[in-house]
């Protein structure tokens, strides 16, 4: 089946390689996912991680590991897992092995829709209403859907179905505390994540629920349904990065992302050459400092660097890939996530200080060759110091 043209010329804007008629990802294979079903992942470390989520497993070993720490992450994580576990007794843990459900019912009576150039910038203007901090919109591409997703009671692949008729993808992207991301590796550090997940749950049913009562259909999603990282590129919200993250010009790699299907009829952003992927081509600070050593140091590939035989890695497309394995392996041991190479990352700032933005312009190369080494050595002379969580609580 030959591609779309309009999808084919957003490949190439996005400078994606993808192999011709690709087989959808299962979900199946998500690590997280095998976490629960495959013995090489599903260990009692692993299961003790999950656990630490309801307080049953939490160590106390040091600095950013104490139960207030924990705590604090799993309260970050509540409204998250209220919406989550609504209907796992039906096989479905939505947002994350299946998409949000629909709240709200779509409205008899349509709204006429206006030129998509409006309809969008209006779109965008209710994102920000409810709190996204970033918001693109990209054609539906079911090469990134999963082509199955798990019955979270049997843990047994199901079809992972969409309604008919869904032409557009609107991808939101919501920042994570700067301070909090700062702690990592460390539970506190998990209540940046928690936070967002929480936080990007509301954002992404309240659009849905906007986009509904204007009569239109929209399906609200997070981490399910499909992967989200080549539609946010697609929807130029940033470029994939060597951490395996999309970074983006405002808040580097410090993200969540969320995502709604819907019929509405939009305009389209499109991918946007920001410099950083030519950046990321010369730098291997997040790889070095891996613990693990799950990151790769060459170039992008077809996932033979550090993830062969892995099947929790898309091979579909040119990329840098990692070892899920050992990553989660390591998340397992810590009981919370790692994210040292989101802290580690020189595109990692705030930008509120002038230096920073004088980086970032030297870093994204409007200098060129010569701007992006004296950025590298600048980031290498400066890097990123972590911050001690008792200094967090301390204030």
């Amino acid at each position: 089946m030959s591609l779309p043209d309009h999808l084919a010329e957003s490949d190439r804007k996005a400078g994606f390689e993808v192999r011709p008629n690709p087989p959808q990802f299962s979900q199946m294979n998500d690590v997280f996912t095998r976490a629960f079903w495959d013995d090489r992942v599903k260990t009692p470390a692993a299961e003790a991680f999950f656990a630490s989520y309801r307080m049953e497993a939490a160590p106390r070993r040091g600095d950013g590991f104490t139960q207030r720490d924990f705590a604090l992450r799993n309260a970050a994580w509540l409204i998250s897992d209220m919406v989550s576990e609504r209907r796992a007794a039906e096989g479905v843990r939505e947002g994350f092995q299946g998409a949000i459900r629909d709240d709200t019912p779509v409205a008899p009576e349509q709204v006429a829709p206006r030129a998509p150039e409006t309809e969008a910038a209006d779109i965008k203007r209710v994102a920000r209403l409810f709190g996204a901090d970033l918001v693109g919109i990209t054609h539906i591409d079911p090469r990134w859907h999963y082509g199955e997703r798990p019955d979270v009671r049997t843990m047994t692949p199901v079809p992972n179905d969409l309604p008919d008729g869904l032409t557009h993808v609107i991808v939101m992207g919501h920042a994570m505390d700067a301070a909090l991301v700062d702690t990592y590796p460390s539970a506190l550090a998990g209540a940046a994540t928690g936070r967002e997940y929480s936080h990007e749950a509301a954002v992404v049913m309240q659009v849905a629920a906007y986009i509904r009562n204007l009569g239109y259909k929209a399906v609200a999603s997070m981490n399910d349904t499909a992967l989200v990282i080549p539609y946010a590129i697609k929807a130029g919200l940033g470029e994939y990065g060597r951490n395996q993250m999309v970074l983006t010009p405002e808040f580097g790699p410090r993200l969540r992302f969320s995502k709604i299907f819907t019929d509405l009829p939009l305009a389209v952003d499109g991918p946007r050459d920001l410099g950083i992927k030519a950046y990321c081509d010369g730098c291997d600070v997040c790889a070095r400092a891996c613990p693990v050593k799950a990151l790769p140091f060459g170039a992008p590939d077809f996932g033979e660097e550090v993830s062969a035989g892995s099947p929790s890695t898309n091979r579909n497309v040119r990329k840098w890939s990692s070892n899920a394995e050992a990553c989660f392996g390591y998340w397992a041991k810590l009981k919370s996530d790692c994210a040292i190479c989101m802290r580690v990352c020189p595109f990692n700032r705030t930008y509120a200080k002038w230096h920073d933005r004088v980086w970032r312009w030297l870093a994204t190369g409007r200098l060129g060759v010569a701007g992006r080494r004296i950025a590298r050595a600048w980031a290498a002379r400066w890097p990123r110091a972590r911050l001690k969580p008792r200094d967090w609580w301390a204030g």
